[in-house]
C-alpha cells in the first residue's frame, strides 16, 4: 500500500514514575519536544491531569507556551483539554491566544476528562463527563465562529451575550479534535461538530479492530448533522519503541513497561477497563503496540493503516519511559531516519534517481572518462591504472 503525507507525532500525558524528580521530568518533556522538532516530527499532543502523581502537567496551556519558544515547526496542542473542568469562554480565549502567539502551531484537543480521581476531587459526577464536554464543545464552536454574542445556560455554566476579544489567527479556527478511548461518545462528538478524531483507544489491544467501526459511526452522525469528517484529521495513538534489532528493542523496554503496567496502571488505577494484564504481550500480538527494527515498526504501521479501511492523516506515538533516556531518544532519531520518510513520500524521488544513474551510467559517465583519459594524454602523461581497468570494465558492460 502506498501512503504520503503521513504525519508522526507524540501524546505527551506524560508518564513518569513516582519518585522520578517531576522538576526535572517536566524539564525532560520540554527537551523531548525540542528533539522531535528538530527530528522533523509534525505534532506533540500535552496532556492535562490533577491526580495519581504519574502524568504530572496540569496545564497543557502553559507547557505549550514554553514549548513553542524552543521549537520552530512543530505543531502543538493538548492531549486532551478536559472541558468540564473549565468555563467554555476561558478555552476558547487561551487557545486563540496561544494561536497568536504561537502564529498558527496550536491545535485543541478536548475529552470529558480521563482520571476519575480529577472529576471526583472537582465535584463532578462521572455520568455528567461526556455531557458536559459536548455543551462546552458546542459553545467554543459557536465563540470561535465569531458571528454573534453567545447567550446559553445550562446546570454548569452560563454565557451572557459572550464573545471573543480575538478572532483566531488561524481562519476559520485552530485544528480541533476530539478524543476517543473506549466509548463511542468522542467520535460521536467529532462527527456533530466536523472536527478531527484522536484514537486514543488504537494503542488498546483490540482497539485496532474498531477503527473502521468507529470511523463509520462518526460519518453518519457527522452526515445528520450536515457536515463531514476528514480522514486527515484522524490521528491513532499507539506505543512505539524503535531499535536496530527487534531482539534490543525488546531488551530495552521490557522493564519499564513493566513497571509502568503494574504501578500505575494496576496499583494506582485499579487496571482501567480494556486495559490488559500484560499489555506489552498482548499489545505486540494484536499489533497496537509496535516494538522492533525499522522494518518491524514500518510492518505495523501498514497493518495499522489497513484497520481503518482508508487510511488516516496522523500516527501519535504514546510518550513513555520504558527505555533509559539515551535509548528514548535514540527510538525517536531511527523512526525518524528509517521509517517515517517512507510514509512521507520523500523516497521515491532519491530512489528513482538513483535507479537512473545507474541504469545510464555507461552512456552518462563513460564520455566523461574519456575525457579524463585524453587529458592525460595530451599532456603527455600515463593514464592511471585504476582508470585503466575503469575504462576496460565500462567498455564489458557496454
Amino acid at each position: 500500500m502506498a501512503h504520503r503525507g503521513l504525519r508522526f507525532g507524540i501524546f505527551l500525558a506524560p508518564f513518569h514514575r513516582v519518585g522520578d524528580n517531576p522538576t526535572l521530568a517536566l524539564g525532560r518533556d520540554l527537551e523531548l519536544v525540542q528533539w522531535l522538532d528538530t527530528l522533523g516530527y509534525d505534532e506533540a499532543w500535552i496532556g492535562e491531569h490533577h491526580s495519581a502523581g504519574w502524568e504530572i502537567i496540569a496545564s497543557p496551556e502553559i507547557f505549550i507556551a514554553a514549548a513553542a519558544e524552543r521549537t520552530k515547526h512543530i505543531m502543538l496542542g493538548s492531549g486532551v483539554t478536559s472541558l468540564p473542568y473549565h468555563h467554555p469562554l476561558l478555552v476558547a480565549q487561551r487557545f486563540v491566544q496561544l494561536d497568536h502567539m504561537t502564529r498558527g502551531r496550536v491545535m485543541l484537543g478536548c475529552g470529558p476528562g480521563a482520571l476519575v480521581s480529577d472529576a471526583y476531587m472537582m465535584g463532578i459526577p462521572a455520568e455528567a463527563q461526556r455531557r458536559r464536554m459536548d455543551e462546552s464543545l458546542g459553545a467554543i464552536m459557536r465563540l470561535l465562529a465569531c458571528e454573534e454574542p453567545v447567550t446559553l445556560k445550562t446546570d454548569w455554566f452560563e454565557l451572557r451575550e459572550a464573545r471573543l476579544h480575538l478572532a483566531p489567527y488561524t481562519h476559520p479556527h485552530f485544528p480541533i479534535a476530539v478524543a476517543s478511548v473506549t466509548t463511542p461518545a468522542g467520535v460521536l462528538a467529532a462527527g456533530k461538530y466536523g472536527l478531527g478524531l484522536l484514537s486514543i483507544g488504537a494503542g488498546l489491544p483490540g482497539g485496532n479492530a474498531k477503527l473502521a467501526e468507529h470511523w463509520r459511526l462518526g460519518e453518519a452522525e457527522a452526515a445528520k448533522h450536515g457536515r463531514t469528517l476528514d480522514r486527515a484529521g484522524w490521528r491513532l495513538v499507539v506505543n512505539m519503541h524503535c531499535a536496530e534489532e527487534d531482539e534490543r528493542a525488546m531488551r530495552e523496554v521490557r522493564a519499564g513497561e513493566r513497571l509502568e503496567t503494574l504501578s500505575y496502571f494496576s496499583e494506582t488505577l485499579g487496571r482501567p477497563p480494556m486495559r490488559s494484564e500484560d499489555p506489552l504481550t498482548d499489545g505486540l500480538k494484536a499489533g497496537t503496540t509496535l516494538v522492533g527494527s525499522p522494518d518491524t515498526i514500518a510492518r505495523g504501521i501498514e497493518r495499522l493503516l489497513e484497520y481503518t479501511e482508508g487510511g488516516c492523516g496522523g500516527i501519535l506515538f504514546r510518550s513513555h519511559e520504558w527505555a533509559n533516556r539515551e535509548d528514548t531518544l535514540r527510538s525517536y532519531e531511527l523512526f525518524a531516519r528509517w521509517v517515517m520518510p517512507r510514509f512521507q513520500g520523500s523516497l521515491t524521488m532519491p530512489a528513482q534517481s538513483r535507479e537512473w544513474c545507474s541504469a545510464n551510467r555507461t552512456g552518462i559517465f563513460g564520455p566523461n572518462m574519456d575525457a579524463l583519459r585524453k587529458a592525460f594524454v595530451d599532456a603527455g602523461q600515463e593514464v592511471p591504472e585504476h582508470m585503466r581497468l575503469r575504462l576496460f570494465t565500462d567498455k564489458l558492460g557496454s
